[in-house]
């Protein structure tokens, strides 16, 4: 479904949603000079204040989307704790944007080791020695974890820490929305159903 095509219907397949976001995903790749995959990820502390932060899209399937990040990071416990979250992805060069709520699960353990060992080994090492979040004395004692990880790893492959995996997102809803004239935007909200497929309602802008 193009951005010419956002029709209201009824109820939709199983994958439509994914196969729109993917139609503007591979679009935003060729337009968007950084990071088409950067996202903002809205969590809820346990006092119900919210959080928000770029991440980056790393994978996505009629399953949801997924990221990677530190369980003992602040978004990470802020997650854990409640298993819900929100996306929103901002095209700005094809004035779109994509909004996403829904439920969280825990990538499997193999899903999380083959995208652990596809980073760079920089990123692996780094993933050990940050202490994500949590209060940073000074730039050399970063700087410090960094070189006592390279030495304990500087043979063989780099493990994934336990509290490092991914996220996934299933989302309940998803939104496009089109940048229109005069600001008579499409919004288009695919909503999940009891049965694993979607309804669709356009809203106004």
């Amino acid at each position: 479904m193009t951005q010419n095509e956002l029709k209201n219907t009824q109820t939709t397949e199983r994958d439509e949603p994914f196969r729109m976001f993917g139609e503007w995903l591979k679009e935003a790749e060729r337009s968007e000079p950084n990071d088409p995959n950067a996202v903002a990820l809205a969590t809820v502390d346990p006092d119900g204040m919210p959080n928000v932060r770029m991440v980056l899209l790393k994978g996505y399937d009629n399953r949801g989307f997924v990221f990677y990040t530190n369980f003992e990071s602040t978004k990470g416990v802020e997650i854990l704790s409640s298993m819900k979250a929100a996306m929103c992805f901002h095209w700005k060069s094809l004035r779109r944007q994509v909004r996403i709520r829904g439920s969280v699960e825990k990538v499997s353990n193999e899903e999380a080791d083959a995208y652990f060992a596809s980073r760079p080994r920089g990123s692996r090492i780094g993933a050990w020695a940050s202490k994500q979040s949590r209060t940073l004395e000074s730039r050399y004692a970063l700087e410090k974890a960094v070189a006592g990880y390279t030495a304990k790893f500087s043979v063989g492959e780099i493990p994934r820490p336990d509290y490092w995996s991914g996220l996934r997102i299933k989302p309940m809803s998803i939104e496009f929305w089109q940048d229109k004239q005069f600001r008579l935007h499409d919004r288009l909200v695919f909503s999940a159903t009891d049965d694993g497929r979607w309804t669709t309602t356009r809203l106004y802008p």
